[in-house]
């Protein structure tokens, strides 16, 4: 299992919100099945397959595309773990545990 964080931009829209792009990338990034999506101020988070993310990665790029945008800049980072499982949640927990032990 593989978490991402994805963020999609337009560029050259001007100085107006890009909150109607971010829309439709999100609406496209939760129609992958099995993917979880986790939307913040900054990034998207998934969490799922690694050819799952990139074909959501992909669809939401076009769906910025869709909405209007004639250039769009993507920063994607992945942590592929393979030696076993780990969880957007685990992974919080573990720094979390951290700052609570001082």
């Amino acid at each position: 299992m593989a978490i991402a964080a994805v963020s999609i931009t337009p560029l050259g829209t001007g100085t107006t919100s890009v909150a109607p792009y971010v829309a439709a990338a999100e609406r496209a990034l939760r129609e992958e099945p099995g993917l979880r999506v986790e939307l913040n101020a900054m990034f998207t988070l998934l969490e799922g397959d690694l050819d799952a993310i990139f074909r959501a990665i992909r669809r939401a790029q076009e769906a910025v595309v869709e909405a209007g945008a004639q250039r769009v800049s993507t920063v994607i980072k992945i942590d592929d773990r393979r030696d076993r499982v780990a969880t957007m949640e685990e992974k919080v927990a573990r720094v979390e545990q951290l700052l609570q032990d001082g």
